[in-house]
């Protein structure tokens, strides 16, 4: 019989002989045991659920039987110290809740699958992986070859006709798969650990979003500005916090505090917290008093950069849904506000959330022409060259947007940069820019033919055309390229516009 000896700091050298015949789990552990590391590596038997040492010389390996409890001792011998699980688990890598073995002795043993599922993006030893499905095991199962797989997969890959282990591939001799129930049990107290100190993490989170409301309704001046910081740290770090806050009036007393007097520091705390929780229309419809609006606007031209961005996505909350309308909350000063925070170039979240606000209220008619009042369509496109997609199709359906009404359409002529920005976008990007591009072009080009005409002439808008209709874009899109075409050549001749375009003699 093969046997394994394994030496380590003890008040005594001991060794350890472990019976190898059958499939075998081995681990890896650490954990601190009479004031001394001890790094060791143990192995059992499938269905064993312990680990027990013996001094040298010991005659013979001892029969187990698990007690009622699930833990291992000898039958037989009083010259063994048993450790069980309990014992592995505390103080390892394994963990442990307190030094216990939380799936050993509870009185309800928790739900695997759903502690699974709950823990889905902590990381997980790699021991409890199957390596077939890389998902923690639940149902853990050996083959002859030594190697451990989760039942369900293992028996699929039966069914599809292998007969070699997946990982070593190896041929196997038997096709018995024994349940692992040490592993089983290992992986149970593991994620029963993990899962309870998660709950016990998120009741104290809870307790302590409940006593911060509480003290906002009390405290006042420089005490008020902290106690919202640590709220709108805990409703920012925790999920689960928000809907408590919720649950508890937390967006009104939140609210509450917005008005004319309100200084910047709490305003900004405030605005931090209602930005991250899901305000339902009540608290909505409170948020958007003129007074409210007028201190979010305020401190959106005056705040930090993160204080800007969370006063913008505060008031994009506020117009969402047909019922609302951004006329309702929008200004001169909120729309300043917005083309400041687009034109900062070291802040591109500041530029996205920039845009996504103007973008929304541009979808109301009546504001557009308070848009381009303003001044916004120059710095716009002088941003097109250097936006990523995103911002670039967001930036392109304003400019589209805003052609549409008559000072749009001037304002868009008027820039030096439109044409030459917009041609070199077509065919550039993605299909949808392309498409807007062509909107943009169409509208300046018919409002002064002569003029925009030879200056997209000039900017190489022919052979970009003439790419567009070749290519694989929708029917529509090409349609529009062929209309734009005729539309710019109509002030040449064929031979002097051919040359205009710099085409080759074979598309001549």
């Amino acid at each position: 019989m093969p046997s394994l000896f394994f030496s380590f700091p003890f008040p005594q050298n001991v060794s350890c002989p472990l019976d190898l015949t059958g499939p075998l789990l081995l681990l890896f552990l650490d954990f601190p045991f009479l004031n001394s590391n001890i790094r060791f590596r143990f192995s059992s038997s499938c269905g064993i659920p312990g680990i027990v040492f013996y001094s040298k010389g010991y005659p013979k390996m001892p029969m187990y039987q698990p007690n009622s409890h699930g833990n291992v001792k000898p039958d037989g011998g009083s010259g063994g110290q048993v450790l069980d699980l309990q014992t592995t688990i505390k103080g390892g890598i394994l963990g442990g809740v307190g030094g216990r073995l939380v799936c050993s002795g509870v009185k309800e043993k928790l739900d695997l699958r759903k502690m699974v599922e709950e823990l889905e993006s902590i990381h997980v030893p790699s021991v409890f992986i199957c390596p077939i499905s890389l998902d923690p095991m639940q149902e853990p199962v050996t083959l002859c070859t030594g190697q451990t797989y989760e039942r369900s997969n293992i028996l699929k890959w039966f069914s599809l006709g292998h007969c070699t282990c997946p990982t070593t591939m190896q041929e196997l001799w038997d096709d018995t798969v024994t349940p692992n129930r040490t592993l089983q049990q290992l992986i149970h107290s593991w994620f029963s650990s993990k899962y309870l100190a998660m709950k016990k993490r998120s009741e104290d989170v809870l307790g302590r979003a409940i006593e911060l409301l509480d003290s906002l309704k009390k405290v006042k001046g420089q005490a008020r500005v902290q106690t919202l910081k640590q709220l709108r740290h805990v409703v920012v770090a925790h999920s689960t916090a928000k809907k408590t806050v919720m649950d508890k009036g937390g967006a009104a007393v939140v609210s509450s505090l917005l008005g004319p007097f309100t200084t910047h520091a709490v305003g900004s705390e405030a605005i931090g917290i209602l930005v991250n929780l899901e305000l339902d229309l009540p608290s909505k419809a409170n948020l958007r008093q003129p007074a409210k609006v007028s201190l979010i606007v305020d401190v959106l031209n005056e705040g930090s950069i993160e204080t800007k961005i969370n006063c913008t996505k505060l008031i994009e909350m506020l117009i969402e849904g047909k019922e609302s309308g951004s006329e309702n909350v929008s200004s001169l000063s909120l729309l300043a506000g917005l083309l400041r925070l687009v034109k900062n170039k070291r802040h591109p979240s500041g530029i996205l959330a920039g845009l996504g606000l103007l973008n929304r209220i541009c979808s109301d008619e009546p504001l557009r022409s308070s848009v381009v009042s303003i001044g916004a369509v120059p710095p716009l496109v002088e941003l097109l060259p250097s936006l990523n997609n995103e911002c670039l199709e967001l930036t392109l359906y304003i400019l589209e947007v805003l052609s549409t009404v008559p000072e749009g359409r001037l304002a868009l002529k008027d820039c030096a940069s439109t044409i030459p920005n917009v041609v070199r976008l077509l065919m550039s990007r993605s299909e949808s820019c392309t498409q807007l591009a062509l909107s943009i072009l169409w509208a300046v080009c018919k409002l002064a033919l002569e003029e925009c005409a030879a200056l997209a002439v000039e900017a190489g808008l022919a052979a970009k055309l003439l790419l567009v209709i070749q290519s694989g874009c929708n029917p529509v899109l090409k349609q529009r390229s062929v209309e734009l075409l005729k539309l710019c050549s109509l002030n040449y001749t064929a031979a002097i516009f051919i040359s205009k375009c710099k085409l080759t003699r074979t598309i001549q």
